[in-house]
């Protein structure tokens, strides 16, 4: 899940000059950081008194019996870095709050320019950045997760404009909040691990950027071509965009609209992709959101809007022949439909079940839509789910909807929806025997909270 204030790697560097941070900041030896070091005390206690002496006044020991015997203290076990990291973020994880405004007012005090990076307004957001550089951290022990997070994290912020530079100003103000609010586990040890796993992060992400940097643009202009309203609060964006913009069915992007610069906001492809170039969204307008209700209640064919780059794992294998099971709840049916069409386009007959959930009967905007492609390919089945519905829905929500059918066991999932309504289908499928690896969602949380 990618943090839409996210400070990080431009396009614009390079493999060298990303390595020459490890030289800057991050190079200096951790204690540094700390001031002046009190000078080591020698040790004290008849042994120093003894060394003192003339070995030739000494006495040799009498050589101890089995019962005087003691066995060596055993010496305490070093902590690893990974360690480190984990009671550092137990410490803090009470005060994250006051950890990362103090974060942000050492940023910005200390580098003001990269205030400018960031939205003018954070009070929703402030803390993605600093949350995805902890978890990314105590995520080291794992490389192939953090690699696989962290590369998909430098491609989509190529956007913010972040460049490498940028890097170890991040990271001294990570430093500096952590020392000043962690007292207890703060230390040159867990310095150390601080800054090696700091460094980590920002060489794999730059890394990413730049080599994305030679494929893609970090964004895309798209004027707005149509736009439906389907309920009061919901609405179809079609857009097209200035240049060939390559995806896949069932993945997402980011938007961002003129109204809100450097506020950017994830929304799923509604289609799959078309011999026009067309791209599609479904966008609901919910309280206080910013790029939502703009886009809703503000855009207009011909406005011009920012696309980011394509991202997401939703997506379909077609050398299986597993059916596919998809459950879309509200706005969530949009990469749902995408996936029918794909399937479609391939030609091949796999079995697709999809059950479309709303709280209630209005909330099923596009049922229409899913009803005709049902009537259009005889694999598909479209079963419509509601909270508290009228006769001839399905009632309860899409979990228990989904035990009354089935069985399931040779199908692939794919979920789409509010946060909630996936985890509580994720529990369902796991406990009707569907293995987690045959799961598949983008709720933009897949190490670091976000918005969908």
């Amino acid at each position: 899940m990618e943090s839409p204030t996210t400070p990080s790697a431009g396009g614009h560097g390079s493999g060298a000059a990303a390595g020459g941070q490890r030289g800057g900041w991050f190079g200096r030896d951790p204690k540094a950081a700390h001031g002046p070091q009190r000078p080591e005390q020698p040790e004290t206690g008849e042994s120093t008194t003894e060394s003192a002496r003339p070995t030739e006044h000494r006495r040799a020991p009498e050589p101890a019996g089995p019962a005087e015997r003691q066995p060596a203290p055993p010496s305490a076990a070093v902590p690893s870095a990974t360690e480190l990291l984990r009671r550092t973020m137990a410490e803090i994880e009470p005060i994250a709050d006051r950890v990362t405004s103090y974060f942000y007012a050492l940023l910005f005090l200390r580098h003001p320019g990269l205030r400018d990076l960031f939205p003018a307004a954070m009070d929703t957001q402030r803390d993605r950045l600093f949350k995805a550089l902890l978890t990314a951290a105590t995520h080291a022990d794992d490389p192939v997760t953090l690699t696989t997070y962290l590369t998909h994290l430098g491609r989509g912020h190529r956007k913010y404009g972040t460049l490498p530079e940028h890097y170890p100003a991040v990271g001294e103000a990570l430093i500096g909040a952590l020392a000043r609010h962690a007292p207890e586990t703060w230390g040159p040890q867990a310095e150390a691990a601080w800054v090696g796993a700091y460094t980590t992060i920002s060489q794999i992400m730059i890394d990413a950027a730049t080599e994305d940097g030679l494929r893609a643009p970090a964004w895309w202009q798209a004027e707005v071509v149509t736009h439906v309203m389907r309920t009061k609060d919901v609405a179809i964006v079609t857009v097209r965009p200035d240049g060939p913009y390559p995806f896949l069915a069932g993945q997402y992007t980011a938007l961002e609209t003129p109204w809100w610069p450097r506020v950017w906001r994830h929304y799923s492809f509604a289609s799959a992709p078309r011999s026009d170039g067309l791209l599609s969204f479904h966008v609901k307008a919910v309280p206080a959101g910013w790029v939502s209700n703009a886009l809703v209640h503000r855009a207009r064919t011909g406005d011009v809007i920012r696309l980011g780059p394509p991202a997401g794992s939703m997506t379909v294998d077609h050398n299986s022949s597993n059916g596919l099971l998809c459950l879309g709840g509200g706005t969530g049916i949009a990469p749902i439909k995408a996936l029918v069409e794909d399937v479609a386009q391939h030609g091949r007959r796999r079995s697709v079940d999809v059950f479309y959930g709303a709280r209630r009967n209005q909330g099923l905007y596009d049922i229409d839509t899913m009803l005709r492609l049902q009537q259009s390919h005889p694999w598909l089945s479209v079963r419509p789910v509601v909270d508290d519905g009228p006769v001839g829905l399905l009632s309860g929500g899409i979990p228990q909807a989904v035990r009354e059918f089935g069985p399931w066991h040779t199908h692939d999932a794919y979920l789409s929806g509010p946060p909630g309504m996936i985890r509580r289908s994720v529990d369902t499928l796991v406990g009707i025997g569907i293995p987690t690896h045959r799961i598949r969602h983008d709720s933009i949380e897949e190490l670091v909270g976000a918005t969908t």
